[in-house]
């Protein structure tokens, strides 16, 4: 059986999104359907992305408390049994704009990437086991650019920092649900961590690097170990990898590593075309 997903996952600045790209790329080129998702992608069917979650009682709360926002957010809602859930990053920009500091302030601290890790682990399984259950019959191949290791090593060992064990068994159990969809994952790497992580630093939106830098410091692993600045997000960033390493040689599927240190585009396709073909 081909696999019907492939999982790109890397460090911050290793080329990730390029490596998903060229997949979906040669896919195209050999007539195999696949669909594309890379990171932020608010259409993503096994992931949330700009998604608050509230129980009922909470949904219940936050429209009493902002009443004149009541009738607009109950229609924003969606609701599935008692839960509801707000794509809050979908609501146009007019309409959002409209809201209270405090509105925005309430509905983000529900977002499912903001939630106790056992909670959001929760809502990340649920959803990964409902687009198993939707593709696995489905002709179509699925690129999912840095949701599978990432986010749960992120949420749970960078935001609360915990124990190596539980975030372990989170991608685990991802893995678990998608087995049966034969997937692939390609790990991309550079030989030098520092380098690649100043050159995202160097090409990408100042904002980028501050919110970078303050989310690997200010809280969980990094503010446990008292990192600061870019040489603490650093220091943040080689466990991170330390992790990934120990997450990768104890997943069960089909799994390689590539080098992308010399981003050379052309070489580098080739090299993904010949994993893609075995």
């Amino acid at each position: 059986m081909r696999s019907k997903l492939v999982l790109i996952e890397g460090m911050p600045g290793c080329g990730k999104t390029t490596t998903a790209q060229l997949v979906h790329e040669i896919f195209t080129e050999v007539n195999i359907t696949s669909q594309l998702f890379l990171e932020g992608n608010l259409e993503h069917p096994a992931d949330y992305d700009g998604v608050a979650f509230f129980k009922k009682t909470e949904c219940d709360e936050l429209l009493n408390t902002h009443r004149k926002f009541k009738d607009l957010l109950s229609n924003l809602m969606i609701q599935q049994d008692n839960d509801y859930f707000l794509e809050y990053r979908k609501i146009k920009n007019e309409v959002w704009s409209s809201f209270p500091a405090e509105l925005h302030h309430a509905v983000f601290k529900h977002d499912i990437y903001e939630l106790p890790l056992d909670q959001n682990r929760k809502l990340i399984t649920e959803r990964w086991k409902k687009f198993a259950d939707r593709v696995l019959y489905g002709a179509d191949t699925f690129v999912f650019d840095c949701c599978f290791i990432q986010n749960p090593v992120t949420i749970g060992m960078i935001k609360h920092g915990a124990k190596k064990e539980e975030v372990i068994s989170y991608v685990i159990e991802l893995a678990t649900i998608v087995e049966r969809l034969n997937p692939l994952l390609i790990y991309v790497q550079q030989n030098d961590l520092d380098h690649s992580f100043k050159k995202a630093v160097k090409e990408r939106p100042q904002e980028w690097s501050e919110g970078f830098i303050e989310y690997y410091t200010n809280q969980g692993y990094g503010k446990e170990q008292n990192y600061k600045g870019l040489d603490g997000a650093l220091q943040v960033l080689k466990a991170r990898r330390e992790l990934e390493e120990e997450i990768f040689n104890r997943l069960n599927i089909t799994k390689i590593k590539v080098d992308n240190s010399s981003y050379n585009k052309n070489d580098y396709k080739e090299v993904l075309e010949g994993i893609l073909s075995e």
